[in-house]
């Protein structure tokens, strides 16, 4: 009797111990089966989305449109994304700097060609540089890009849409067509097909992105056929941790003593491409203008700073410097006005710190990206009452916005003059509303929306 109770006893604890193994058994199948679960959710899915984008663009130099393009790249790198650049020129001494530090793969291809005969022809060279380095993306080199994104220039558009499967993101800053003048009926002649192509080119894009509402009225009424062509509007941002990381090292940003006279107390700073179009002999007149109002001795305490993008293989930037250096000596301001070419990022941090107020001429600019950095550096901007700065800066908030006058931009600098700490004021103001409305992860999330939609 007893030797059964306890073969009873044994067969209990073993059937006991049986279902504590199965029932752990079963635990660890389920914790494996929500880990792989989770792992897909996670992992797989980003390699599903994760894409091969290829920038396509005209000049990889230093400009508004050069620096939109590195800030998506920056983007969409950041979201996983493989990115590389492809472009007809690319001078790694007047860059900027994601470019050559290895960030990404730069290939430079047709910079054989010329950009102009004699000056002229620019447009249909930018157009034939383009399609000679779209037809060397889709028949010669090895790489399969899922998306391009090429701007400024949309003729590439049908080759990349011949001869490969990638969807297009054409990006316009500005249709082309309005940038130009047409002074004699040869100008008028020529520009006849290149306007015509743009158009068509434009629209076989599978997503066209534009600046700013501005633009995108601009592009409806300029580009009549296509007013089916559904315009996303991507703000132009900032990279705001580069900007941050300089912040940080704001005072280690400092310009020689022999900068600027040494009786200046309030210095505004002009950045800007040495372009006709940039307007930017107004800031020259305003100088003038203000000289007529200062006393002597107040306006020894006032200078101005030029500073901008310049490329002695550029005509037009090399005779327009020419041209702003006599305006300068013309009305008698010359010694109150510094030009500084194409300038490394650290000069240009210790030129905004200097800085009382940036002056942003360009009249009808489509966006405009100088003014986001210098508000988000906490310098306020006296801009034009037109195009991308209506949408940008808050007029007596984080700057002046003014019609196009020399006197008026004067009365705007004088401000600042009267009353030093307006600039911390509304420089505060400035970076905070950036901040708010301009953000880099905002840029990226939309960027990547985007790209996402159209595979």
């Amino acid at each position: 009797m007893i030797r059964l109770f306890m073969i009873c006893l044994l067969c209990t604890m073993h059937y006991r111990t049986l279902r504590i193994y199965l029932t752990i058994s079963r635990l660890l199948d389920q914790v494996m089966k929500l880990a792989v679960d989770i792992f897909l959710e996670f992992h797989v899915s980003d390699l599903a989305t994760m894409v091969k984008v290829v920038f396509l663009h005209p000049d990889l130099g230093i400009g508004g449109a050069e620096r939109l393009v590195v800030d998506a790249a920056l983007a969409l790198k950041s979201k996983g994304h493989q990115v590389s650049f492809l472009t007809p020129h690319h001078d790694k001494s007047h860059c900027f700097e994601e470019t050559k530090d290895g960030n990404f793969s730069v290939t430079v291809v047709g910079d054989w060609l010329p950009r102009s005969i004699g000056g002229r022809f620019h447009a249909a060279f930018a157009y034939l540089r383009m399609i000679v380095a779209a037809l060397y993306l889709t028949l010669i080199s090895s790489s399969s890009p899922d998306v391009v994104f090429c701007d400024q220039v949309s003729a590439c558009v049908p080759v990349l849409k011949i001869f490969s499967r990638a969807k297009i993101l054409f990006y316009c800053h500005f249709p082309d067509q309005k940038l130009t003048k047409r002074e004699s009926f040869m100008k008028k002649l020529y520009r006849y097909p290149i306007d015509w192509l743009e158009e068509v080119t434009t629209g076989m894009a599978d997503v066209v992105m534009v600046n700013s509402n501005f633009t995108a009225s601009v592009f409806r009424d300029t580009f009549k056929s296509l007013s089916k062509v559904r315009t996303h509007i991507l703000y132009p941002s900032l990279n705001t941790v580069e900007f941050d990381s300089a912040k940080e090292k704001y005072r280690k940003y400092t310009l020689s003593k022999s900068t600027f006279p040494s009786s200046v107390k309030t210095v505004f700073l002009s950045i800007n491409r040495f372009e006709r179009k940039k307007n930017l002999p107004l800031a020259i007149r305003a100088m003038a203008d203000l000289k007529g109002i200062l006393s002597d001795d107040d306006w020894d305490t006032v200078h101005l700073a030029m500073a901008g993008g310049y490329d002695e293989n550029v005509a037009e930037n090399v005779e327009h410097f020419q041209e702003l250096q006599d305006l300068a000596d013309d009305l008698k301001v010359c010694k109150n006005v510094s030009f500084f070419k194409s300038v490394s990022s650290d000069t240009k941090m210790a030129l905004l710190k200097s800085a009382a107020s940036v002056l942003y001429t360009p009249n009808n600019e489509h966006f405009g990206i100088v003014p986001l950095e210098a508000m988000y550096m906490e310098r306020p901007v006296i801009a034009m009452r037109s195009g991308g700065p209506l949408e940008t800066i808050v007029d007596n908030w984080t700057g002046f916005l003014c019609e196009e006058n020399s006197q008026l931009v004067a009365n705007a600098m004088l401000k600042f003059i009267r009353d030093p700490g307006l600039s911390e004021t509304m420089g505060t103001a400035g970076h905070d509303h950036v901040q708010r409305n301009f953000s880099f992860q905002s840029f990226t999330t939309s960027l990547d929306e985007i790209v996402a939609s159209i595979l």
